[in-house]
């Protein structure tokens, strides 16, 4: 984990159900805070500020969370976007201890060169992100995946590739596909043309061959 010290400051709020359109149109954004079995607490924060803290604190960065003097360590757990707009509607914030492992998403962020893509083949990324489980004074920032060995079509990195981490435990399955080499469209429809042509070629053979008996 980094050293940024990441804040928010929110307000409880009483309004629920449909009167939270009402506080969106008023630029803020209704959250909740769970903590350990004991009651949730709704609040809310203004949307710009809200956005700002997830944009750096992401699923794995501890916040200092402060609702009225009161301040707990969360990490966000859930954010909710308006499909049509694409805005953050709601949070959802889970209190954490510093004695007590936490299982939270961090994200994989590409180290080196691609030679693959240079050659022009299609390189697809099917994993962003994988659940971690450490203390919060251990939760990384993100997990590095070294992409160099990515050069011919077949080319391959899984979750059991990934740079090891200190104090932390990987609980998305090791066999999970996180990045691939594959042909293009273009290749594909090569090759599926190049069999018609050999398919064609070989029944024109079988036909002269069956004129000739």
């Amino acid at each position: 984990m980094s050293d940024q010290n990441i804040t928010l400051e929110l307000k409880e709020r009483e309004t629920l159900g449909k009167g939270l359109n009402k506080l969106r149109a008023d630029g803020l954004v209704p959250a909740v805070i769970h903590d350990h079995g004991k009651a949730s607490t709704h609040v809310m924060g203004e949307y710009g500020s809200i956005v700002k803290v997830f944009a750096s604190a992401g699923k794995h960065h501890p916040v200092e969370l402060s609702v009225g003097g009161k301040v707990n360590t969360v990490i966000i757990k859930d954010v909710h976007f308006n499909p049509v707009k694409n805005r953050v509607d709601h949070v959802v914030f889970q209190a954490i201890r510093q004695d007590e492992k936490v299982e939270t998403e961090v994200p994989i962020v590409f180290v080196g060169e691609i030679p693959a893509e240079k050659t022009g083949l299609m390189v697809i990324t099917h994993l962003s992100h994988i659940e971690a489980e450490a203390l919060p004074k251990d939760l990384p920032d993100k997990i590095e995946l070294i992409t160099d060995s990515l050069v011919e079509i077949g080319d391959k990195l899984t979750v059991a590739d990934l740079t090891p981490l200190t104090n932390v435990v990987i609980a998305t399955d090791p066999e999970t596909l996180i990045i691939s080499v594959e042909e293009t469209k273009a290749q594909l429809s090569e090759e599926s043309t190049e069999a018609e042509t050999a398919s064609d070629e070989a029944d024109g053979e079988k036909a002269e061959a069956s004129e000739e008996e």
